[in-house]
């Protein structure tokens, strides 16, 4: 079969790599690809895909969730997933806390709460928000 469709043949091998988010999870991650163009016996060309060595069917056809197994996948250019995280990692870091506050002089409140911290968990589906265009 690789003599029909030329695949033991020196074709042309382009690495490609793209980001992908998980719409349904969150989920994000990135992968490169080496696209392999051939042409067959009757002179049509077609690529294949490898991924890691392995031969893996295009990513841009059908993407699927490395986490949940979710079709509905969002596909960038390389670099977003990384760029969030850096993002993230950066909003995470903690801001050294200030110093004593000092108020006005009078009666201090007994029962009054202390500062509360929120702390979200961000996911990358909250951050893809912004770029979702609906009509």
């Amino acid at each position: 079969m690789s003599e029909i469709a030329d695949t033991a043949g020196a074709g042309t091998t382009v690495h490609e790599a793209y980001a992908f988010a998980c719409m349904r999870c969150g989920h994000g991650w990135e992968q490169s690809f080496e696209i392999h163009h051939h042409v067959d016996g009757k002179g049509h060309a077609f690529v294949t895909y490898t991924a890691d060595g392995v031969r893996v069917p295009s990513p841009l056809s059908r993407p699927t969730c490395l986490n949940c197994g979710g079709h509905v996948v969002r596909i960038m250019k390389a670099g977003q997933v990384s760029s969030i995280r850096e993002m993230l990692r950066a909003a995470v870091v903690d801001a050294p806390m200030a110093g004593p506050v000092v108020g006005i002089p009078g009666p201090a409140i007994e029962d009054a709460p202390g500062p509360v911290r929120v702390k979200h968990n961000w996911r990358v589906a909250d951050l893809l928000h912004p770029f979702h265009h609906r009509k």
